[in-house]
């Protein structure tokens, strides 16, 4: 019925995000090109695609053979305008995605700001400046021509069944799946079968110049967030334990489905996505964790979630003590990995050597 209400507002989103397209399209709007390479990383769903950790793999991909940078809004951060972020700032002038990428990669250049045009000028008065820059979430962002555009696209969700916001989930209609060079199914089981795979070929309306891949969710073992907290082996210690799975993020389904095969008690908090955990929020967080029956019992988070939680300065000593965070990496399947490796670090290869050409002729010229 909410889905029904809602469809008049999706047909007037629909055409407001159409017109702009097409401006593009035809060029009555500019697309900025750089010298430097420039890979974008998005979605065409509002959140839950696992964005962060394919961001992440393309930065552990690149930061041994270049200086990179990554890029992005910042979401839901409390500050303006370009910023640098530091492994010591502090999530409301950061927010929590680009915080967690730095202090995992503290030797990449890590920034925020509204404008991407902007940001990547200012990445590239950086002495010394990158010599990629990765877009986080940038898909829309078409101020910007980027060298490769990948796409994620959730398993679990397929965009033939969606509808546009606010009925739906959908940022832009499915036929702009064809501005992508890469489009990476994400949150697949560890094994899909030929049948399967050709489907979702097939739904995507795969073309030429396009490249597909299919990537699963690989969890670590649980870390301590905070000192108090005891190291955990997920698969040994949690098998009699309490858990309760506090998130704020888009789609926590995964994580709770995960926890639930390793544990025999589970409850759930769940926030908004990007939440910032008030007073009122850990007082409930609290309840829940003391209402469970399990004699041993701890608090799982997400890596994103911990960059909120060690800004709560409430937090009680008891609950420090028992949470914990899930790590999560990404894992290409059926090898695509090694093809989808070759075709970044060429891209990038090649773009960087005729920029430093390019600007060696320059300097002769001169």
């Amino acid at each position: 019925m909410l889905k029904l209400l809602l469809y008049p507002f999706s047909l007037l989103y629909g055409l407001a995000v159409d017109f702009r397209n097409r401006l593009y399209d035809f060029k009555i709007l500019s697309s900025r090109e750089f010298e430097v390479p420039v890979v974008s990383i998005g979605n065409i769903t509002v959140g839950g695609t696992g964005k962060t950790p394919h961001t992440e793999y393309l930065v552990k991909l690149l930061r041994d053979r270049y200086r990179v940078a990554t890029l992005s809004r910042g979401y839901r951060r409390k500050s303006k305008g370009f910023r640098m972020v530091e492994i010591s700032s502090e999530v409301q002038e950061a927010g929590d995605e680009p915080l967690q990428v730095k202090r995992k990669f503290p030797d990449v250049q890590v920034a925020v700001c509204e404008n991407r045009v902007t940001g990547v000028e200012r990445l590239l008065s950086e002495n010394p400046p990158p010599d990629v820059v990765v877009l986080d979430d940038a898909f829309q962002h078409r101020r910007i021509t980027p060298g490769i555009n990948i796409l994620l696209i959730d398993y679990n969700r397929p965009l033939k069944d969606d509808l546009l916001l606010p009925a739906g989930r959908l940022r832009e209609r499915e036929s702009q799946v064809r501005r992508a060079n890469i489009i990476i199914i994400t949150k697949c089981p560890s094994e899909i079968t030929p049948i399967t795979r050709r489907i979702m070929e097939k739904e995507v309306h795969l073309f030429p110049y396009q490249d597909l891949y299919f990537t699963t969710l690989v969890y670590g073992q649980l870390l301590p967030v905070f000192p108090e907290a005891k190291p955990m082996d997920l698969f040994t210690n949690t098998r009699e334990m309490g858990v309760l799975v506090v998130t704020g993020i888009a789609a926590p389904e995964t994580v709770v489905d995960h926890l639930s095969s390793v544990s025999s008690e589970i409850d759930t908090a769940i926030f908004p996505d990007h939440h910032y955990f008030t007073a009122k929020d850990i007082q409930l967080i609290a309840h829940k964790f003391e209402k469970l029956a399990s004699p041993q019992k701890i608090i799982v988070t997400t890596e994103k979630d911990t960059m909120r939680f060690r800004d709560v300065m409430e937090l009680p000593e008891k609950l420090r003590a028992a949470l914990y965070c899930l790590p999560v990496q990404i894992r290409f399947l059926d090898r695509g990995g090694k093809h989808f490796d070759k075709k970044i670090l060429d891209y990038v290869g090649e773009n960087k050597s005729n920029r430093e050409l390019h600007h060696r002729k320059n300097r002769l010229q001169a």
